[in-house]
Formats: C-alpha cells, structure tokens, sequence
C-alpha cells in the first residue's frame, strides 16, 4: 500500500495545475514549501516511481507556438505488428504524440493514433504523407481529425 506523507501531499498541491514556468521550478516549489529543491526533485521522483505520478513532462499550447493546424491522424495497421508501426511513427520529430486504441468495427477500423501539428494545412499534409510512406502496404486506410479548439489540459487534482 502507498502512503503520502504531508509533504507530498503538498508538493501534489503546489505542482496539480502544472510546474511554474521559470528556469527553476522546483526551486520556487521548494520556497512555497520550506523545502529545498533537492527534496522536492527527490519526492516527486519516489512519487513517480510508486505509479502516483505518471509523467513529468512538458505540455506545449501549441497555437501560443504558431502551430495553427493540428491533426490527429487516425491509421487502420495490422494488429500484429501495431507496436512496431508505432515506435516507427512515433519517433517522427514532428508526432507529438502515438498511441493504440481499440477498434469498433465496422464503423470505426482505426488502430494507431499519431498527433501532428504544422504551421499550415500544406505542413501538416506533407506530414500525413510521410507517415503514410513509412506505413507503406500495411497502411491499410487512414483518416484525419483536426482540432477545432484548444481544451484544457490538466494534472492530478487533490481534494484538500
């Protein structure tokens, strides 16, 4: 069984609607909390390791960075070798994201998921076109959903 101690609950707090955006985050946690940022890098580590946390990563607004056409690119693979398609596309430096989800047939064959962002329609369909070639023959049909408003990306949310 885990257990969260009152400090990390704090840093859960501190750190739910994102880290600061400063060149040293965890040391202006570690001010609000009386901690050092060593402390707080260290727990929040222990926190990931235990599953509490899943990820510390990065979430661009990726209109704020001029990337205007956003697409998530929908693919119909072979279920046998999905997970190696998907490593291939999801090592494209302009995928932000790749991922496999269930099929539901007959009206939905899609299978591997890959989010691409672009400055123009022309940038995201020369993107579309790329993954297309690495698929080749077991791209066998895809589809694209593009973003028609930004939605709101939040973190863990505790309740206190």
């Amino acid at each position: 069984m885990i257990t969260l101690d009152e400090t990390d609950l704090a840093i859960m707090r501190v750190t739910q609607a994102g880290l600061p955006l400063t060149p040293q985050p965890y040391r202006l946690i570690a001010k609000q909390l009386g901690l050092t940022a060593e402390e707080v890098m260290k727990r929040m580590a222990a926190m990931q390791e235990q599953g509490i946390i899943r990820r510390i990563g990065v979430v661009p607004n990726h209109y704020k960075l001029g990337y205007r056409f956003n697409g998530m690119t929908v693919w119909n693979v072979p279920d046998e070798i999905i997970d190696e398609l998907g490593q291939k596309v999801g090592q494209l430096e302009f995928v932000s994201h790749c991922y496999q989800r269930p099929r539901h047939l007959p009206e939905w064959p899609y299978n591997l998921f890959a989010m691409v962002h672009g400055k123009s329609q022309k940038d995201v369909d020369k993107q579309i076109q790329q993954i297309a070639d690495l698929l080749g023959d077991s791209n066998q049909g895809c589809d694209v959903l593009y973003s028609t408003k930004i939605l709101k990306k939040t973190g863990f949310r505790s309740r206190g």
